[in-house]
C-alpha cells in the first residue's frame, strides 16, 4: 500500500503528467471511439479490440480479460516492472525530479532494487562502459575502423548506442571493482563469468564491437557483439537469455523503429541487427530484427498490435527458406498479411547492408519489399516446385505431409473464411479438387478456447471478468457509485464503511477495493477511482476497481444523477440487511418480532430496487 509523505507527491505528479492515451499508444496501435480509444489488449491472446483506453479517466480496461488500472498498472503489467521501476520510466519521461529518499521502497514498501532492476541497471553500466571505450583514442581505435568500414554514420552509431569491448579480459570487471559495484547482477545478465577452474571472473566479451539490445521502452537488456578481428569465433555473440531477456519475444531496433511501424503500419523484419541498422540508415526506419531465431508466435503477437502488415526479409539460401517455412506458424495464430521478400530477383547484392549503400539502392529495396509474395504463397511455390514431374505416390506422399505439416501448426484452429483461403490455394497447387483437401486434413491439436491460458502471455484473472459481467449485488454497486462520484462517499456512515470493508462479497478482491477507499479517506485523498488506483494492495484490486467504475458508468449512461440514484436504492438495501440482521439476533421473540416490523416501517419490504439493473 502507499506510504505517506513525499511519496505520495511523487506518485501523483508523476501520475498528472504521464497521458495514459500516448503512453498505450506508443506500444499498441489504438483508434478513436468516440471518448474513448480502442486497441488489442496485449495481456491476453486478443484477436479484436478488446481493451479501452479512457482519457477522462486516465485508465484503461479490457472487457475480456478483465486486465484494468492506470498508467502505473499498465507500465508495470506491460513491461514487467515493480512499482519503483514504472515511477523513474514515466518520471523521466516527463521530466520530473523525484524526491530523493534513503531506502527507497516501492508501493507495497519492498526494497526497490529487485533482482531484475538489478540486472537491467548493469546492462546500462555495461553500454556506458562499452561507449567510452569506443570513443577512447588508444582501446577504440580498431571498432572504430570497423564502423568506417560498414559506412555506419556518427547519428547511427548514438541512436543505437553502439560500443566496444576493449581487447583484454579483466576491462569491464576492473572497472566495475574500481568503483565497487555488486559484480553479482552482472553475471546474472551475462556480461561477467565465473572462472571454471579456481576462483574469479572474467569478461564475457573482448575485442568486439557492441550493440545493445533493448526492450520496446529503450532499456538495454543484452548485447550482440561482432568480431573485430576476423580470425575470432564466432562472428556474432550474443549474450545468454536471462530473466531480462528472451530472444523468443525481443526484436532487436524495435525502441527505435516502433513509431515508424505504427505510422507505416507496415514493419521489415530482418535476419540480423547489421541487415536492421542498415535499413534505418537507408531511410527505411520500420525496420526491425530476430535475434538468432527465426520470427515467432511472440514477435507476432508484440508486431500485430502495432501494424498490420509483416514483411520478412530473408536471405535466398537454405537458411533463409527454412526460416520462412517456420514462419508461417505466425499465419495460424496471428491475424497479421506476412510476406516474404528476397534480393535475389532484383540485385547481385548479398543483403540490405551492402544493397543500401548503392547509388539508388533505396529505390531497388523499396521495389523488393513491393514485390514481397505472401508467406503461404511463398511456401506452395516450393512445394510446386518440388511436385513437379512426381510420380502418384510422391505427389501423394508430398500433399498429405503439408496437410499433417498445417494441421500440426494450427490449420484447424483459424476461423473458416481463412482456413477455406489456404485450401483453395493448396488446391490450385496440387490440382486436386477443394473439398478432397479439406476433408484430408489431420485433426491436429485441439482448438483453443478463448480466454484460456496463453503461453505468450499472463494467465487472465477471472475476477474483474466477473465484475464485469455477472449481476452486483447492492455493496458492489455502491463501491462502483462511489469510484465514479467520489461525493457519494460523505453519505456512507462508518458503519456503512465497515459493512462494504468486512461483508463476504462473491469477489475478494471488491473487498480490498472497500479498504483502499477507507485508507484514502484516512489521509484526507478522496475515495475516488484515481485515489484507489493509487492505494490499492495489489493488480487485481486495481483491476476490479477499474471495472466496477466502468461498470457503474455503462449502466448509469455516465449521468450523475443516475449514478446517484443507484446509490440511493443500493444504500437502502445495505442498511435494511444490516437492520434485519440485528432485529434477527433479538433472542427474545417479541422483540425480535417488533424489531422487525420497525425494520419493515422504516425501509420497507423489499427496497433492492436497482434503477439500472445489473447484467
Amino acid at each position: 500500500m502507499a506510504t505517506p509523505g513525499n511519496f505520495s507527491d511523487d506518485r501523483d505528479r508523476v501520475r498528472d503528467a504521464s497521458d495514459i492515451v500516448r503512453i498505450i499508444g506508443e506500444h499498441l496501435h489504438l483508434k478513436p471511439k468516440g471518448r474513448e480509444y480502442v486497441g488489442l489488449c496485449p495481456f491476453h491472446d486478443d484477436h479484436k479490440p478488446s481493451m479501452n483506453v479512457v482519457p477522462q479517466k486516465q485508465i484503461f480496461h479490457c472487457f475480456s480479460c478483465g486486465a484494468g488500472g492506470d498508467v502505473f498498472t499498465f507500465v508495470q503489467r506491460f513491461h514487467k516492472m515493480e512499482f519503483r521501476e514504472a515511477l523513474e520510466y514515466l518520471a523521466e519521461r516527463a521530466g520530473i525530479a523525484l524526491t530523493r529518499r534513503g531506502r527507497r521502497e516501492d508501493a507495497d514498501g519492498e526494497p526497490a532494487q529487485s533482482p531484475r532492476a538489478a540486472m537491467i541497471r548493469a546492462a546500462s553500466t555495461a553500454q556506458s562502459f562499452f561507449q567510452s571505450v569506443l570513443k577512447r583514442e588508444d582501446l577504440g581505435q580498431r571498432a572504430r575502423d570497423l564502423i568506417a568500414r560498414r559506412s555506419m554514420t556518427p547519428e547511427i552509431v548514438e541512436s543505437f548506442g553502439v560500443g566496444a569491448s576493449p581487447d583484454r579480459w579483466d576491462g569491464l570487471l576492473m572497472t566495475l571493482q574500481a568503483r565497487n559495484f555488486d559484480v553479482e547482477p552482472f553475471v546474472a545478465a551475462g556480461l561477467l563469468k565465473r572462472r571454471e577452474s579456481g576462483s574469479g571472473m572474467y569478461d564475457a566479451f573482448r575485442n568486439r564491437l557492441m550493440f545493445p539490445i533493448h526492450d520496446q521502452i529503450g532499456r538495454v537488456i543484452a548485447f550482440g557483439a561482432r568480431r573485430i578481428d576476423e580470425a575470432d569465433d564466432p562472428k556474432y555473440l550474443n549474450s545468454p537469455e536471462s530473466s531480462i531477456f528472451d530472444k523468443s519475444s525481443t526484436l532487436y531496433g524495435l525502441h527505435v523503429a516502433s513509431r515508424a511501424i505504427q505510422r507505416e503500419r507496415l514493419a521489415i523484419v530482418t535476419e540480423g541487427y547489421m541487415d536492421a541498422i542498415a535499413c534505418h540508415q537507408g531511410g527505411f526506419a520500420n525496420a526491425v530484427a530476430t535475434l538468432g531465431t527465426a520470427m515467432t508466435r511472440k514477435h507476432a503477437a508484440i508486431l500485430k498490435r502495432m501494424c498490420d502488415r509483416v514483411v520478412l526479409l530473408f536471405d535466398s539460401d537454405d537458411a533463409g527458406l527454412r526460416a520462412a517455412d517456420r514462419a508461417v506458424e505466425i499465419l495460424m495464430s496471428e491475424m497479421l498479411e506476412v510476406r516474404v521478400a528476397t534480393l535475389g530477383p532484383y540485385t547481385d547484392a548479398k543483403d540490405p547492408d551492402e544493397l543500401l549503400k548503392r547509388q539508388g539502392g533505396d529505390a531497388v529495396f523499396r521495389r523488393v519489399l513491393d514485390s514481397a509474395t505472401d508467406l503461404l504463397e511463398f511456401r506452395f511455390a516450393r512445394l510446386r516446385q518440388r511436385l513437379a514431374g512426381a510420380g502418384v505416390a510422391a505427389l501423394d506422399r508430398a500433399v498429405r505431409d503439408e496437410l499433417a505439416r498445417l494441421a500440426e501448426l494450427g490449420m484447424n484452429r483459424l476461423d473458416p473464411i481463412r482456413r477455406q483461403l489456404i485450401v483453395k490455394q493448396l488446391a490450385s497447387v496440387t490440382g486436386l479438387d477443394a473439398r478432397v483437401i479439406s476433408q484430408s486434413i489431420p485433426a491436429g491439436r485441439p482448438a483453443r478456447v478463448q480466454g484460456a491460458e496463453d503461453p505468450q502471455t499472463p494467465e487472465s484473472d477471472p475476477t474483474p471478468v466477473q465484475v464485469g459481467k455477472a449481476r452486483l449485488g447492492p455493496q458492489e454497486s455502491i463501491i462502483g457509485c462511489v469510484l465514479s462520484d467520489p461525493s457519494l462517499w460523505t453519505r456512507l456512515s462508518r458503519e456503512d464503511r465497515d459493512t462494504l470493508a468486512s461483508a463476504a462479497q462473491p469477489w475478494d478482491g471488491v473487498r480490498d477495493v472497500a479498504t483502499a477507499m477507507i485508507e484514502a479517506d484516512a489521509i484526507g485523498d478522496e475515495p475516488g477511482l484515481a485515489s484507489v488506483l493509487a492505494h490499492a494492495r495489489d493488480e487485481r484490486a486495481r483491476a476490479v476497481a477499474v471495472a466496477l467504475q466502468q461498470r457503474i458508468e455503462r449502466e448509469c449512461g455516465a449521468d450523475t444523477a443516475r449514478v446517484r440514484s443507484h446509490f440511493d436504492a443500493c444504500l437502502a438495501s445495505v442498511r435494511r440487511d444490516r437492520a434485519m440482521r440485528e432485529a434477527h439476533a433479538n433472542t427474545d421473540p417479541v422483540a425480535r418480532l417488533a424489531a422487525m416490523r420497525g425494520v419493515r416501517s422504516q425501509h420497507g419490504d423489499d427496497p433492492r430496487v436497482f434503477p439500472m439493473g445489473g447484467a
